[in-house]
């Protein structure tokens, strides 16, 4: 008899990444699952396109309540956890607003800016319903993916090493994400899905936020000598990624990050690859609203010499 796909539901939320928390599910090397994620704003939902948001509505920094922790059988630190994404699946009402204080333009002492200002849309077969006239095609992402850091816990607003509220967009469906592990286990969360992000994220909430119904396929491996940080891989790229403030330090670690991995798995020395990413490079801001910004640095595969 065939195994029914496992459906983890979003029963159990949290707002900090932690090997302190109960596992709510648990996954084998090389299961594919099913799960729920919800709102960004967690307790309170968008019930209609004309609904207004208040400050109440809005509790910092308890947002991106994240599904988990998961436990994956068998991971241990010294391997690295790969996610591959199957589906981003998202359907209903989301929505975008703008936040005082949240944004690439805080007015912090004052926080008046624009004030309190919401837009939600109807998210329908792929179409985001922006207004009457202006229609943008869905692309589906995962805001917040990743596992319990080495100590302690982060909060699901924040970002690190061990991934959390990165807002990568090709966090996708048909693409892989892998990540160091810490703890036993791993502790996967996910959470915070967006229909649509522009870079940047600028306007804090900047994204389509929306409930998601996630596809993936979790595997183990040993992690690489010099990966510290998560990477990505799409069908035509390879992606590192960095998260700090200021923004260029974000920059250095994804470049960085990107030179370890093209000199320990494609074999291009070090100082050729610096050189060569000075030429291909594909780098962009994601987001800079978090606590700390979010940077990729992207190469094509067929840079790389037939290796990937």
């Amino acid at each position: 008899m065939t195994k029914s796909m496992q459906i983890i539901r979003k029963d159990s939320l949290k707002y900090a990444l932690a090997a302190t928390d109960s596992f709510i599910a648990e996954v084998e090397d090389g299961e594919t699952f099913e799960i729920e994620t919800e709102l960004n704003i967690g307790g309170h939902l968008i019930t209609h396109e004309h609904e207004k948001l208040c400050a109440e509505d809005v509790t910092l920094p308890f947002v991106n309540p994240a599904t988990g922790p998961i436990k994956v059988k068998g991971a241990r630190p010294g391997q690295m956890l790969i996610i591959d994404v199957l589906d981003v699946g998202v359907h209903g009402l989301g929505f975008t607003a703008l936040w005082p204080g949240i944004g690439i333009f805080p007015d912090w002492v004052r926080k008046k800016e624009f004030g309190i200002q919401n837009r939600n849309v109807r998210v329908e077969d792929g179409i985001v319903h922006w207004s009457d006239t202006l229609k943008l095609e869905a692309k589906p992402m995962v805001g917040v993916i990743g596992v319990a850091p080495t100590a302690g816990g982060m909060l699901t607003i924040d970002n690190g090493v061990h991934g959390g509220n990165i807002d990568v967009q090709e966090v996708a469906k048909g693409n892989r994400f892998m990540v160091p592990i810490f703890h036993e286990g791993a502790y996967l969360y996910f959470g915070d899905v967006h229909a649509l992000q522009g870079d940047a994220e600028c306007n804090g909430m900047g994204a389509i936020e929306i409930r998601g119904h996630l596809r993936l396929r979790v595997s183990l491996a040993p992690a690489p000598k010099h990966m510290t940080w998560p990477r990505i891989e799409t069908p035509t790229h390879i992606c590192t990624i960095g998260c700090a403030r200021p923004l260029d330090d974000a920059l250095r670690i994804s470049f960085e990050e990107m030179v370890y991995w093209m000199e320990e798995s494609f074999k291009i020395p070090g100082p050729e690859a610096y050189m060569l990413l000075g030429q291909i490079a594909e780098a962009r801001c994601t987001q800079m609203v978090n606590p700390k910004y979010t940077y990729i640095c992207k190469v094509a595969k067929k840079y790389l010499g037939g290796h990937a």
